[in-house]
């Protein structure tokens, strides 16, 4: 069979993402802070783009400074006298100018002086210390801009400790390894004495002072350790409190105390009064210096209610309004180089700002769609959430799955109940004996209920739980209730149950 060469023409069709098209999917998924900070990298990096706000707020400066100017040549013009210099040009500047001199001297010479010195020195002086009575002025602790760590109290304490410089070096290390609730759990004390190249004993002698530090029971290497080391601190450790924590701490999880009344032969009275001082125990000793600011949630959506109507608003406070520049725009006619740049640049800033409105009326069009499919929710509450999928949501819109997927993920909206994510709309459907299926953040909700208005001494089982549910119309499994109680971190009836 010979081998040839030839041509041929082979029409197919093929879907291919613009690159429009891929920075609108990709402004899409972004966050509110991270669309923010994307669009302010571009402003960095795109002359053409301008910040309207910014302009705004500068022209606005410009205008005042401008009156402040206008304003502030009038009253130089009435302490000068009003005086104009001759319109002759053969005049000697220099007589205007004592003329000048002269009315200024006279001017100063009219104000009363002694009436100015005795008001000024009758005025009172700025406290130098907070008066009780007055809240202008913060107090002290108000006026701190950073809140003590951890391991900076610590640090504090290690350096007035009266260790010596290895102990210290051995100190820092520890401290240097402690988690956010103050438990040393990420390395052992071999790990720490091969990195200081001292011996295990020194680092053992070192850990346990620093378990003396407040807060009490920090640097310890597991819950049961830090539990002992504040009884010893308390004095509260005898020989039951010490028996139940080293040998059974099992059963007290799971609160089994005939499990250890048979054990310890003591009576029940004697182990509920040890389980009293354990429960006073604090098992996290750190979370008091915990350093975590809390991040505050704005939404990307408001739904309002005017009268019976609901109307969804997008939330533009704090964005960027960005526009084209007209000073580039008009540079336009210099070198071809210098055009082509500015083509380019031109492009690239009206597909971002087209990318930005669409993502803003995607978002607002997503919000509505959900709003008439959970409208008894946006009236009653959540115990009238309706099951919803993403489907139902994409095809009442005309939109792909994996566009509403990504428009609902980390984008929130303020609504009449409540602040919530647009992920939180969409749930699976429980069956109901009256044939409404019901959403499962409501029967959520319903079981967290029902466990807070249970017997604190006798809780409710899950199959007592299902036994309830079914009562109210809510077909359930037990396992399905255990996973929920899991998901709400309610815990199982024997550890939820209280004897004192």
């Amino acid at each position: 069979m010979a081998i040839e060469l030839r041509q041929q023409l082979k029409l197919t069709q093929q879907l291919v993402m613009t690159p429009q098209l891929q920075q609108a999917i990709k402004l899409l998924q972004l966050t509110r802070m991270e669309l923010s900070e994307a669009v302010r990298e571009e402003l960095m990096e795109n002359p053409l783009l301008e910040d309207g706000l910014d302009t705004e707020k500068e022209q606005t400066r410009e205008e005042m400074r401008g009156e402040v100017d206008v304003a502030g040549d009038l009253p130089e013009a009435r302490l000068l006298g009003e005086t104009e210099l001759p319109q002759s040009t053969t005049a000697d500047p220099r007589d205007a100018t004592t003329e000048v001199a002269g009315d200024a001297a006279a001017a100063v010479g009219e104000i009363d002086w002694e009436s100015y010195l005795d008001s000024y020195s009758s005025q009172p002086s700025m406290p130098s210390f907070r008066d009780s009575g007055s809240e202008e002025l913060p107090s002290l602790e108000a006026r701190l801009t950073k809140q003590t760590s951890l391991v900076d109290h610590l640090t504090w304490q290690l350096k007035l400790g009266g260790f010596n410089e290895k102990e210290v070096e051995i100190g820092l290390l520890i401290l240097g390894n402690l988690d956010h609730n103050g438990y040393l759990i990420e390395v052992s004390v071999a790990d720490l004495a091969a990195e200081a190249g001292a011996p295990e004993e020194q680092v053992l002698e070192v850990l346990d002072e620093i378990q003396q530090f407040d807060p009490v029971g920090v640097a310890s290497r597991s819950l049961k350790e830090c539990l002992l080391i504040q009884a010893r601190h308390l004095q509260q450790d005898d020989a039951v409190l010490v028996a139940i924590l080293e040998n059974h701490f099992g059963n007290l999880e799971k609160k089994n105390y005939a499990a250890i009344c048979k054990d310890l032969d003591q009576p029940l009275e004697e182990i509920i009064e040890a389980v009293k001082v354990i429960a006073s125990l604090d098992p996290k000793p750190g979370r008091e210096y915990a350093t975590e600011d809390p991040q505050y949630i704005t939404p990307d959506v408001y739904v309002h209610k005017v009268g019976d109507k609901y109307f969804v608003v997008p939330n533009d406070d704090g964005m960027p309004k960005l526009k084209i520049s007209s000073f580039y725009r008009s540079s336009m006619a210099g070198s071809p180089k210098a055009k082509q740049y500015i083509q380019e640049k031109l492009r690239s800033a009206q597909w971002l700002i087209r990318s930005i409105q669409q993502r803003q009326r995607t978002i607002v069009r997503v919000t509505e769609s959900i709003l008439k499919f959970q409208l008894a929710f946006f009236e009653g509450g959540i115990a009238h959430l309706k099951p919803l999928i993403l489907r139902d949501v994409a095809e009442d819109i005309s939109m792909h799955e994996s566009t509403i997927s990504r428009v609902t993920t980390n984008k929130y909206v303020h609504t009449p109940q409540g602040l919530f994510e647009l992920k939180f709309f969409f749930n699976a459907g429980i069956h109901r004996s009256d044939g409404d299926d019901m959403a499962s953040i409501a029967v959520k909700r319903t079981i967290r209920d029902v466990c807070g208005k249970e017997d604190p001494k006798s809780p409710y089982s899950d199959q007592q739980i299902v036994t309830l549910l079914s009562r109210s119309g809510i077909s359930i499994a037990r396992r399905t209730v255990a996973k929920y109680r899991d998901q709400l971190g309610l815990l199982s009836s024997s550890k939820r149950r209280q004897l004192f």
